[in-house]
């Protein structure tokens, strides 16, 4: 099977017969695998893979059409326990596991850059950093529903996975060098063994601008306009943006017409679809006039409040968060790993939040393992959290003002923590 710089990279397999002889391609090869998907976002409703491109050496570079394939299950059994070398797995193995493709073992060289303390981490920005070469990425954004694929495209996205071989061998070395290698194998467990991510109970809160309206009945009637674009753009495969922007919708709701001829009148709702659908829209604002199950407008969150409306609503929990923050970020300037990487910020407000009882390493180490924290994140921040939470609890209950904004002021150079 020719290999890079050959016409088959640029050959798109689209049939059972064509994918069963590149699998006895990769089955022949050597080392790990080489994997990119390529979504539509932005384009269609599904994040379906509409492009799987894998390399191996000794096999060469091999484009997967998914859609008409369907089940590619038999790259797994191929794969073994080999590895598999992904950018930003996080991304791709959700779209990888709904055609069956699902890896045992992995390297993710975006992850891995991120806890060498890359600068930036995008493909391309690595690849040149450690190779030397540019890697174009005009085509990163485009509609890779399109069929069929132009050329350069096809060009474009072999190249993205032919190059991540050797980008790996170059990052498995600084990984060593830097004493990260355990930690960098951590990180690929948990990303390998990450779940799902849950359906929300009302996705249609996710509307943008939905904080604006005033009323539970504008809120019903906003409502009712999501549900009605989502199960077009479903049905349609649509992105659901495309049909009709989110702040189109909002702005319906608030313009509140009284006939459908003044919804089709107004300049602010507009997309692909406002006209030409309508009916629909209009079927929707009655709907949510009419329901009487109207929604709350907020709904309670089990997660902390924003850190700013701590200092009123949870002083104990502010001071907690104030004196450990720096000190986390301490802990990330020393090792050239990235704050959200070291500890997730959701993970420290909680616990500053409501910090387990009583406070000893073993309950929040606990507590770390509880939310997802991984052990060598365990090992270098439970203390460090345990000994701040413990200074906090020895401040005065009148707090020294200007001692408190001066630690504050420390932890503003690390605000990533606190986002």
């Amino acid at each position: 099977m020719p290999g890079v710089g050959s016409v088959v990279r640029v050959q798109v397999i689209d049939s059972a017969e064509a994918f069963a002889v590149a699998c006895d391609a990769l089955r022949a090869g050597t080392g790990p695998f080489a994997v990119d998907a390529e979504r539509a976002s932005g384009f269609t409703y599904s994040q379906r893979a509409y492009l799987i491109q894998i390399h191996r050496r000794e096999a060469g570079t091999f484009l997967f059409d998914p859609p008409p394939i369907g089940d590619m299950s038999l790259l797994t059994d191929i794969a073994g326990d080999a590895e598999w070398i992904i950018h930003a797995a996080s991304q791709d193995l959700p779209c990888l596991r709904e055609v069956g493709v699902s890896p045992r073992a992995l390297f993710d060289t975006e992850l891995a850059a991120r806890l060498l303390g890359f600068e930036k981490v995008g493909l391309g920005a690595v690849v040149e950093q450690l190779l030397g070469i540019h890697l174009a990425k005009e085509h990163s954004a485009v509609d890779w529903s399109t069929r069929p694929l132009p050329e350069p495209w096809l060009e474009y996205a072999a190249l993205d996975v032919e190059l991540l071989v050797d980008v790996r061998d170059k990052l498995e070395v600084l990984l060593s060098e830097a004493g990260k290698s355990t930690i960098a194998q951590e990180e690929f467990l948990a990303a390998l063994a990450k779940p799902s991510k849950d359906i929300p109970t009302d996705p249609w809160r996710r509307l943008s601008g939905l904080h604006t309206l005033r009323t539970p009945r504008q809120v019903a009637i906003a409502r009712e306009l999501w549900l009605t674009r989502d199960r077009i753009a479903q049905h349609r495969d649509v992105a659901p943006g495309r049909l009709v922007p989110d702040a189109s919708l909002v702005a319906a709701v608030v313009a509140d017409p009284s006939v459908k001829s003044d919804l089709a009148k107004l300049k602010a709702f507009n997309g692909r679809a406002s006209r030409s659908l309508l009916d629909d829209w209009w079927s929707a604002i009655e709907r949510g006039r009419r329901v009487t199950d109207l929604p709350a407008m907020r709904v309670r969150s089990s997660e902390p409040p924003p850190p700013r409306s701590w200092p009123d609503r949870n002083p104990d929990a502010n001071r907690r968060l104030t004196i450990v923050r720096p000190r986390i970020a301490s802990v990330s300037e020393d090792l050239n790993i990235p704050l959200e990487n070291l500890l997730t910020p959701s993970l420290l407000r909680s616990l500053a939040w409501s910090p387990p009882a009583p406070l000893s390493l073993e309950s929040v180490s606990r507590a770390l393992l509880d939310g997802g924290a991984r052990d060598w994140q365990i090992e270098l921040c439970g203390q460090v959290i345990v000994d701040g939470f413990l200074d906090a609890e020895s401040l005065p209950d009148e707090r020294d003002e200007e001692l408190l904004n001066a630690i504050d002021g420390i932890g503003d150079d690390h605000d990533a923590l606190a986002n």
